[in-house]
């Protein structure tokens, strides 16, 4: 029986609606199938007011024990390092992470919130929120940079917003069947199983971006979404395309760009009003390319792919 005790800091839930959502494994599977012991989570617990606060103290002392601490939304250190604007159980919240981290055996932030800050931690950021281990690309966050689990390990971050629901079942089964040694986490503690990848593997428009056939409009079922509409796809790391949201799609095949959501610096709104979708060019070159693509050899490729585009690269095609 493996113990998952789930608690949500400064955060919109998005990430708990993802969790229920998840199809392989599902949550129902989680428990039947896996062991999943859920000790507690925001929209599941069924203890409340003191029957919570017991259960929880029982946690910090070590009388239940807390094999898996998963942590939604921000740590809210607010005002003036107290934490007080996001009090639970007749505590601040970040008072209950710093005791449960010290006893958890594996500690998984989901969500970007719960990651690197997210929308809560954007500047001026008055709620003070931090990130479990990360400050967007800041390391140490809340637990600090030196931070590691009764296993030994740092964070489990498993970034998005919100994080893809069947990535945060899986970490989990990887977790409660032993397998997560076999699972390598990247600089940023993201599991490479999921994050080694850009998000333009496996996307249906690929051969748009390499003739550098473009749409300007969202919905259109042919074109690329990078050259005008500021798709991130090329630079974001995810499993977006290789492990469909909801078993169907994804943003780049529904039409809409890739925001680069489960990205250190998400959301990127430091640009000015209107242009979020807008891809930033410098004499038609790109402000920031896919890794690996000077500028220069991007401008000369341009020109030989417009030229060398078949006529189906501008067809239309299906979905699917």
């Amino acid at each position: 029986m493996t113990n998952v005790l789930w608690l949500q800091g400064g955060a919109c839930s998005g990430n708990t609606m993802s969790f229920l959502n998840a199809e392989e494994p599902t949550v129902c599977d989680l428990i039947s199938d896996f062991g999943i012991n859920l000790l507690w989570h925001p929209s599941l617990g069924l203890e409340l007011g003191e029957n919570l606060q017991g259960m929880l103290w029982n946690c910090v002392l070590g009388k239940i024990p807390v094999d898996i601490l998963v942590f939604e939304g921000t740590v809210v250190n607010a005002p003036n390092g107290t934490g007080e604007w996001n009090r639970f159980a007749h505590r601040p919240m970040k008072n209950w992470v710093s005791d449960l981290a010290k006893v958890a055996k594996y500690v998984v932030a989901v969500g970007d919130c719960a990651t690197w800050g997210g929308i809560p931690a954007m500047d001026p950021n008055p709620s003070q929120s931090q990130g479990l281990q990360f400050l967007k690309r800041q390391k140490g966050g809340f637990l600090g940079v030196d931070y590691r689990s009764k296993a030994g390990l740092p964070v489990i971050n498993i970034p998005g917003c919100p994080a893809h629901p069947d990535w945060i079942t899986q970490i989990l089964v990887a977790i409660a069947t032993g397998r997560i040694g076999d699972i390598t986490l990247d600089e940023f503690h993201r599991p490479q199983t999921f994050f080694k990848t850009f998000t333009q593997t496996g996307c249906t428009r690929n051969i748009h971006f390499a003739y550098k056939a473009t749409t300007a409009e969202f919905g259109q079922r042919k074109g690329c979404l990078f050259y005008d509409l500021g798709c991130r796809g090329p630079m974001t790391h995810s499993s977006c395309n290789r492990i469909l949201w909801n078993r169907v799609s994804s943003k780049t095949r529904a039409g809409m760009p890739c925001l680069g959501c489960t990205e250190p610096e998400f959301p990127f709104f430091d640009l000015k009003p209107g242009t979020v979708f807008k891809t930033q060019t410098v004499m038609g070159v790109p402000k920031e390319l896919p890794p690996g693509v000077k500028q220069k050899d991007y401008a000369l490729l341009t020109l030989v792919a417009k030229d060398t585009a078949p006529t189906w690269a501008d067809e239309d095609f299906f979905l699917v």
